[in-house]
C-alpha cells in the first residue's frame, strides 16, 4: 500500500447518530492500523436527531481528519455524494453507508485488489465469491438480488451487485462517472457502475459481508424500488 496515497471516505447521513460514532472509530482504527493517510467527509442532509452534535463532538475527537458538511432537508443519496466530492482531498474516494451495514476491515483489501492491476474502481460485492448478506428477512434478499439480476439481464454491465454501496474509487475516475450520472436517489450506484463500465473504466470485485443497520430504520421503500426500475429501463435507451 502506498504511502503517498490519501484516502477520502464520503459518508452521507440521515438519523445516524448511534451508528456514526461506532463507523468512525472502526474507520480510524483500520486506517491507523494500515498506516494509511485518510479523511471522513460527513454529508448530513439536516437530520433532526442530534446527528450533526455528535459530527462535530467527533471533530473535536478526532481533529481535522473529520470534516462535516450539512444540507437542508433530504436531497438523495446521488446529491450527497456530488456535494461531499467536492471537498475531497484525497486521490482515492471510498463511498460506503454510515449504518454500519459495511464494515471498514474489507477496505485493506479493497485497497489491495485496486493495486493489482491499477483498476480504476473497485466494488464490494455481496453475491459472488464469499460474500453475503445478513440480518435481512427472506423478503428483502429477494428484492435486493432480483434488483441485481433484473439490471444485469437488461444492461449486462458484467458486475455482480450493481446495487451495492461499498467502493473505492480513483477520485478522478469518480469525478468523470458522477457529473454523467442523471439518477439522485437508490439507482444512483446502479447507473454510476453502468455509465463507468460504458466509459471503459477498470473495475475489480472484492467479496464482502453486508449486514443490516445496527440502530434505526432501512430507508428503502417501495417508491425506491419502482425509481430503480425505471432507472434500469432508462439506461438501457440510452447507455
Amino acid at each position: 500500500m502506498s504511502k503517498n496515497n490519501k484516502y477520502s471516505v464520503l459518508l452521507p447521513t440521515y438519523n445516524e447518530r448511534d451508528n456514526l460514532p461506532i463507523i468512525v472509530w472502526l474507520l480510524q482504527q483500520m486506517f491507523t492500523q494500515n498506516n494509511l493517510d485518510w479523511e471522513v467527509i460527513i454529508i448530513d442532509d439536516g437530520s433532526p436527531d442530534g446527528t450533526q452534535t455528535i459530527a462535530k463532538q467527533l471533530i473535536k475527537a478526532y481533529g481535522p481528519r473529520i470534516k462535516l458538511y450539512t444540507r437542508t432537508g433530504k436531497l438523495g443519496l446521488g446529491t450527497a455524494y456530488v456535494h461531499g466530492l467536492q471537498y475531497a482531498s484525497g486521490n482515492y474516494v471510498i463511498i460506503m453507508d454510515a449504518d454500519f451495514s459495511h464494515h471498514p476491515k474489507f477496505i485493506p483489501q479493497m485497497i489491495k485488489k485496486q493495486s493489482e492491476a491499477d483498476y480504476d474502481i473497485v466494488t464490494g460485492t455481496r453475491y459472488a465469491g464469499d460474500g453475503g448478506v445478513y440480518g435481512w428477512d427472506l423478503k428483502r434478499k429477494l428484492v435486493s438480488r432480483g434488483a441485481n439480476l433484473f439490471a444485469d439481464t437488461v444492461l449486462q454491465p458484467g458486475v455482480s451487485d450493481l446495487t451495492g454501496s461499498f467502493r473505492l474509487y480513483k477520485k478522478a475516475v469518480l469525478d468523470d462517472v458522477i457529473n454523467s450520472t442523471e439518477s439522485k436517489g437508490y439507482s444512483f450506484q446502479m447507473e454510476m457502475m453502468v455509465r463507468a463500465k460504458a466509459k471503459g473504466y477498470s473495475v475489480a470485485e472484492v467479496p464482502i459481508s453486508f449486514v443490516d443497520r445496527v440502530y434505526g430504520e432501512s430507508k428503502l421503500g417501495g417508491e425506491e424500488i419502482v425509481q430503480y426500475l425505471k432507472g434500469v429501463l432508462g439506461l438501457f435507451v440510452s447507455v
